[in-house]
């Protein structure tokens, strides 16, 4: 028996996924960001298309698009975009969790790009946290503070799970388990 492998088929499948997007309403409120994008992969000629596409009825047309080289493997000069181009360039000044999108008649939109690889829990609070109106957070610092906010959640669930492990058991200063008779007695003389 011979197998076939369509090589296109995941970008097929990516076409009809809709793009994971969070805008900041319009206000007068002028902001370090004007929302997110959480793409479900690092290939930007696959993602760009529905980005545009979903930009298209609340921004106008996108022309152009910037990104940093270092959270994208290929960085294509073009990208086929319903029937016409839409260019692609990169600098590496720009910070590199941010997309700057062009418009010739509407101007300019920078968003965060949440990693694809990141957890929706996670994923969801930064999106949240790139919509709000006149916030000056920058893609990096919303970056680095989620960083913290995720070690500090793991933390907390690998205390959990290592209480629960022990059996609930109350530790001694030096780390070690302590048994039920080893607990100092209460002021009506129970453990």
């Amino acid at each position: 028996m011979t197998t076939t492998l369509d090589r296109t088929a995941p970008r097929d499948l990516a076409a009809e996924l809709p793009a994971r997007l969070s805008l900041t309403p319009k206000t007068t409120l002028a902001g370090q960001l004007d929302g997110a994008w959480w793409p479900y992969s690092r290939d930007l000629e696959a993602e760009l298309p529905r980005l545009a596409a979903a930009l298209e009825i609340p921004w106008g047309r996108i022309t152009r698009v910037t990104v940093n080289p270092t959270r994208w493997p290929v960085v294509p000069h073009t990208v086929a975009v319903g029937g016409r181009m839409l260019h692609v360039g990169w600098f590496t000044e720009q910070d590199p969790d941010k997309l700057i999108l062009l418009s010739y008649t509407v101007g300019r939109w920078d968003l965060l790009v949440v990693p694809p690889e990141t957890a929706p829990a996670a994923a969801a609070r930064l999106m949240s946290a790139a919509a709000i109106p006149g916030s000056v957070l920058t893609a990096g610092v919303l970056m680095s503070n989620e960083a913290v906010m995720g070690r500090g959640i793991r933390d907390a669930v690998l205390r959990e799970a290592t209480w629960e492990g022990e059996g609930g058991a109350c530790m001694s200063p030096f780390g070690v388990p302590m048994r039920r008779r080893a607990l100092p007695l209460s002021g009506n003389g129970r453990r």
